[in-house]
């Protein structure tokens, strides 16, 4: 790989977060060869006008290489799209704003890509989430954690940019950051070309959350309900994701309702029986999401008032986002480089 062939850009989508500063700052601090490009894509919703500046100084001397494009609030898929639109590097480097590269992340990142075969479209960089010492970690923790096992996270990706105009980028019907990235890695393995992991390491620190995050997250459900749509019922195997209890809450809801379908039909047995049975099943997760973790009062009370509402929850968001997405259809090849979304202007070591 030539010296030419291996310049890459970095794409970091942010909502405005104080971690941007410190991602900035260590991408700065990182030895080895710079990025060509540094674009940071300005997600917050609403007039620009009073917006605070995104910390663009944290770059230090690279800030002159960086620029900021302003996606509208329409999502991470979507504003990694105006990003990575707007580079002409043969790489580009997804960072999320909550990630910490290392002393060595650009060094560790040149041999990653110049190892890369003319058959690899992109390199994946492993993903440590720092846990607490001298407990077990909480139900958050040990989400966040699962970064660390996930493909394709873009977290830190690097794609080749002729892959990305191969197959039109980041679906933007998936608007929270989940599955967008593997729905990417599968259209991409789907042309042909192979996805690897590198040796580069970034961090990624559990950001502090509140006690019913968990119920938030449930709308990925609907998510997983347009990938089913786009790439088959099997996608959980080739793209490596965890299946989850949804079939469990779907039964463990079911005997809720059933439960109180038959009481209101004056047939108490029946719904005593289908009572037990949401009972037990709600036990059980409870059960099994207590066992693992620190179990203080305020986490067991959290895990026992969320185990009663995330199953009705998620086969709700599961079945908004099959209706939803009914008609689905998976994204055509773009016939030509993708410009950037209108009102997306670029601001070169700029300020939005």
């Amino acid at each position: 790989m030539s010296a030419g062939t291996f310049a890459y850009a970095v794409v970091v989508p942010t909502v405005g977060r104080p971690c941007l500063a410190d991602c900035l700052d260590a991408l700065a601090a990182s030895a080895g060869p710079a990025p060509r490009e540094i674009v940071v894509v300005d997600d917050r919703p609403g007039p620009r006008h009073g917006r605070p500046p995104l910390p663009l100084e944290a770059l230090g001397p690279l800030r002159t290489r960086a620029s900021v494009l302003v996606s509208g609030g329409r999502g991470p898929a979507a504003a990694r799209n105006t990003g990575w639109a707007a580079v002409h590097r043969p790489w580009v480097v997804f960072l999320d704003d909550d990630v910490r590269v290392g002393p060595l992340w650009r060094a560790e990142l040149a041999e990653d890509l110049l190892a890369a075969g003319p058959d690899v479209a992109g390199v994946q960089g492993a993903v440590e989430v720092p846990l607490p010492a001298g407990r077990p970690p909480t139900d958050w923790e040990r989400s966040t954690a699962g970064l660390a096992r996930a493909r394709w996270a873009t977290a830190d990706m690097a794609y080749r940019l002729s892959a990305l105009e191969a197959v039109g980028g980041f679906d933007e019907r998936f608007p929270r950051a989940f599955r967008e990235d593997a729905d990417l890695a599968l259209r991409v393995l789907a042309t042909g070309r192979r996805l690897e992991r590198g040796a580069r390491t970034v961090r990624h620190p559990v950001r502090p959350a509140g006690p019913w995050i968990s119920l938030r997250h449930q709308a990925g459900n609907a998510d997983d309900a347009l990938m089913v749509r786009l790439h088959g019922p099997d996608w959980w195997e080739r793209a490596g994701a965890p299946r989850g209890r949804l079939r469990r809450h779907a039964a463990v809801t079911a005997a809720a309702t059933a439960a109180a379908a038959l009481a209101l039909a004056g047939r108490p047995r029946a719904a005593a029986v289908a009572g037990a049975g949401w009972l037990l099943g709600t036990a059980e997760f409870a059960a099994a999401r207590i066992a693992p973790g620190p179990r203080t009062a305020p986490e067991v009370a959290a895990m026992l008032a969320t185990s009663v509402l995330i199953p009705p929850l998620a086969v709700g968001h599961r079945l908004r986002g099959t209706w939803r997405h009914r008609a689905a259809r998976p994204l055509p090849a773009p016939a030509h480089h993708p410009a950037p979304a209108p009102g997306a202007p670029a601001h070169r070591g700029a300020h939005p």
